[in-house]
């Protein structure tokens, strides 16, 4: 296809509402392409791809895709595409690149020809990154992201682009994906034809240390737990914590009234090499967390909601989308972020509730980490010029900003602050029907419909209100539209004061706050010095970020300087949060915290004139108010 005709095709599937596009497609009438993956270097981190692509003679536009759904941006790895070969009949067939759009590739199929074929090698990331972009393999396991491995024509909705894949394995390792397995023979697994859309949204996991645990079975729908670890010890899964996730399907079943799935697969990394996040699928999810995270009480806490947060995305993400976020294609439309605080806030809201109702965190867990998220966004002093609404409008950039100064620039807060927010409106709904109704009521009515289908609803913003409104009569768009277009100093705590708490500081952190200290290896004093320190060996003492105009930020301290000294003596996280309490105005003798700290090759020493002690936030219960809090984290019979 020629660049005129890419263009006029983008411009008329621009035209096209989204909701057009949301339903199943014909299969195409040609057949799949065939595409092969060889992961048995993978102890290299490099993955062989061979691709065979029915084609016609002509100009022809061959796309990686570039906008990835989950990471709401255009973060497809193009950059890692390395030793690409095109040929046609065993010869070679020239291409370009096209000079305003990187992830689009321009040829010309020779006359006669009828099949394509392209072999690369994809570069699987050796450091840093985030998701796709970040560490996937190690000795022992991978994660495949189909996306990452595929070139196809341009021009045609995902939906009916058809492949038929497989990929081989190194001896002995097993794997998971939700595709269906055709057959396999060896290390190699061939799966069932599957679109692109399918594909893409179907990873694979694999590795020589894997687990299968059954959560949910005949009658009902099928839902497992699939984990691959580095170490087999890594995969002790305790009957509690089993049951606990058996929990967390029911709870979500309960929720929303209905599942978007004909089977659901947890698909679960531990590992201490590879990049730790969740990416959300509709029958599956890319989980991955610390290796220890089953066999260590302050890592299972510290990363409990990952899984229930990326199980609610299959409800509130995949099955029902902002308009802006479903695209027919991932190169040709842009994705919209603009109503991220309810495709990620509602999830993060949603997915902390059923960590609780499922006891993988108990009440107080999933308050003390409410807490820490409600101080967080409080001490955002860049609220005071950036709105919520725009840390979404601009999430395909704040994703991979860097993280200091983010309570000044503000990163991608919808996360949290979102999670305030439909608390808020959660409590009002409890409010104003006199505890009849509640955010309950909307998950069934919104999400609970078509049982058992996968197919894509969109909404917009109006959509989404008359939807509230249908559960409770009330303006809603302006009572969420105050909260999302406001700037000022404090976060919206609406909903937890009407919850039957408040925010407190006291001088002891919570068993929450030490777990995760512990686990990510930093001490977090934003909320007295304003500053937060690494703990970790080589990292010890690095100033990972200040809080801007706080006491420290005042006294010249800056992200990545390192902490040497405190008061003279080298720098220990006690000495630290001792000299804090030392200063306190009400300590005899209180003097200012005495830092030295390295700034690259230069040392200086600064005053911090900070006596207020250690503070730490909590959720207090506030008496003669009722508890809805505690109602809404109650497992539902």
């Amino acid at each position: 296809m020629s660049r005129r005709s890419t263009l006029v095709l983008a411009l008329g599937l621009l035209m096209v509402p989204a909701g057009a596009w949301a339903r199943p497609a014909p299969p195409p009438s040609e057949a799949p392409i065939a595409l092969h993956v060889d992961l048995t270097d993978v102890a290299q981190k490099v993955f062989h791809v061979e691709e065979s692509l029915p084609v016609a003679p002509g100009p022809l536009t061959l796309d990686y895709p570039k906008w990835i759904p989950g990471e709401h941006s255009p973060s497809g790895p193009v950059g890692n595409v390395a030793g690409l070969r095109i040929t046609a009949g065993g010869a070679r067939v020239a291409w370009r690149r096209d000079l305003d759009d990187m992830f689009a590739l321009h040829l010309e199929v020779p006359k006669g020809a009828s099949t394509l074929d392209v072999a690369f090698d994809f570069l699987s990331p050796t450091e840093g990154g985030r998701f796709g972009q970040s560490v996937s393999v190690t000795e022992n396991l991978a994660a495949l992201e189909w996306n990452q491995v595929v070139f196809y024509p341009a021009g045609r909705p995902a939906r009916e682009i058809l492949f038929q894949p497989t990929v081989e394995l190194p001896a002995g390792w097993r794997y998971a994906t939700a595709l269906a397995t055709a057959s396999s023979s060896g290390g190699e697994v061939r799966f069932g034809p599957a679109s692109l859309a399918e594909l893409v949204d179907s990873p694979l996991v694999a590795g020589a240390n894997f687990r299968e645990v059954e959560l949910a079975g005949p009658p009902a729908r099928p839902v497992v737990l699939d984990m691959v670890a580095d170490a087999p010890a890594d995969l002790e899964i305790t009957e509690e914590q089993t049951e606990h996730f058996r929990a967390l399907v029911e709870q979500a079943k309960r929720l929303f009234g209905a599942e978007h799935y004909d089977h659901y697969r947890f698909l679960l990394i531990l590992s201490d090499e590879s990049g730790h996040f969740g990416l959300e699928h509709h029958r599956s999810s890319d989980d991955r967390t610390w290796a220890k995270f089953l066999t260590d009480a302050d890592s299972f806490v510290a990363s409990a909601g990952l899984l229930p947060h990326e199980y609610v995305h299959s409800w509130n993400g995949k099955f029902r989308r902002p308009a802006g976020l479903w695209t027919p294609d991932f190169n040709r439309v842009p994705m919209r972020d603009d109503l991220l605080w309810v495709y990620e806030g509602l999830t993060t809201y949603w997915g902390d509730v059923l960590t609780a109702r499922s006891g993988l965190r108990s009440a107080g867990e999933y308050r003390d980490a409410l807490a820490a998220s409600a101080a967080g966004m409080d001490h955002r002093p860049g609220r005071t010029w950036r709105p919520l609404q725009d840390t979404a409008d601009e999430a395909q950039v704040l994703y991979y900003a860097p993280g200091a100064w983010r309570s000044w620039r503000r990163g991608t807060d919808f996360y949290p602050e979102g999670e305030l927010i439909w608390l808020d409106v959660d409590t009002k709904i409890r409010e104003l029907s006199g505890d009849r109704k509640s955010l309950d009521d909307f998950a069934r009515a919104f999400y609970g419909i078509d049982d058992g289908s996968w197919v894509t609803k969109t909404y917009t913003f109006d959509e989404l209100v008359a939807a509230l409104s249908k559960v409770q009569p009330f303006d809603w768009a302006t009572f969420l539209r105050a909260r999302l277009d406001a700037t000022g100093e404090h976060a919206p705590l609406d909903g937890i004061e009407r919850g039957g708490y408040r925010l407190v500081y006291t001088g002891e952190p919570s068993a929450y706050a030490k777990a995760n200290e512990k686990r990510r290896h930093f001490i977090g004093l934003e909320d007295s010095i304003g500053l937060a320190v690494g703990t970790e060996a080589e990292r010890s003492g690095e100033i990972s970020d200040v809080l801007w105009q706080g006491p420290a930020f005042r006294a010249g301290v800056a992200p990545g300087m390192k902490l040497v000294a405190v008061d003279g003596h080298a720098f220990m996280p006690e000495r630290l949060e001792a000299a804090i309490e030392a200063a306190a105005s009400d300590k005899p003798g209180a003097k200012p915290i005495e830092l030295l700290v390295k700034d690259q090759d230069v040392y200086k020493t600064v005053q911090i004139d900070y006596h207020g002690g250690l503070r730490y936030p909590h959720l207090e219960r506030q008496k003669g108010t009722p508890p809805l809090l505690d109602e809404i984290v109650a497992p539902r019979k």
